[in-house]
């Protein structure tokens, strides 16, 4: 942002993009005028032994699929008809993840109590069938920012923007509209 000298920015990041985007602001919103998090991962709300985000690493495809998406027949893939690129990316994605977040499951100890250093408007978006991270998880999320407004999208799992993809840019286009500063560029994060 600073070498693209990118100023009033709405930054947008979903699931592992969203743990990602918080990371961001907790540092410096000083180029963020809004943030919106979808169902983000990043921080711990249960104990010790509590496991707050389910163990995608634990499951089979066909598992993985039902917890993250409220129809799981929208998400059906056909590895073997896909070409080499697409397979190599599913591949790097996961390996990323796993980079990333195999250490300390899927968190960062220290980003919730950091949380609180987010001055900017927030929306906290979460779909209600999300069984990866479930609506209570993101409610603990929201109710870390000061003044985050937390939605739930109805018939939505993990991915909201891509199960209730109009409902989803309304919830969006409202809160950017209601926080407009002069119509700043969007930065995401992937999820």
């Amino acid at each position: 942002m600073d070498q693209l000298d990118i100023r009033d920015a709405t930054v947008l990041g979903a699931s592992f993009g969203g743990w990602v985007a918080a990371e961001v602001a907790v540092r410096s919103t000083q180029r963020i005028a809004r943030l919106v998090l979808v169902d983000p991962l990043g921080i711990k709300v249960g104990d010790r032994e509590s496991r707050d985000i389910a163990d995608m690493y634990a499951m089979s495809q066909a598992e993985l699929t039902a917890h993250a998406y409220h129809d799981p027949s929208r998400r059906t893939r056909d590895y073997s008809t896909m070409s080499d690129r697409d397979l190599l990316g599913i591949a790097r994605s996961r390996e990323s993840y796993t980079y990333f977040g195999w250490r300390r499951y899927m968190h960062d100890p220290s980003l919730r109590g950091w949380l609180q250093r987010i001055r900017v408007p927030t929306l906290v978006a979460w779909g209600a069938s999300d069984r990866i991270v479930t609506p209570d998880y993101g409610r603990a999320y929201a109710a870390e920012i000061p003044g985050a407004r937390f939605e739930l999208i109805e018939q939505a799992g993990h991915y909201p923007h891509v199960e209730q993809p109009d409902r989803f840019v309304e919830l969006v286009l409202a809160f950017a509209d209601a926080n407009d500063t002069d119509h700043a560029p969007v930065a995401a994060t992937a999820g």
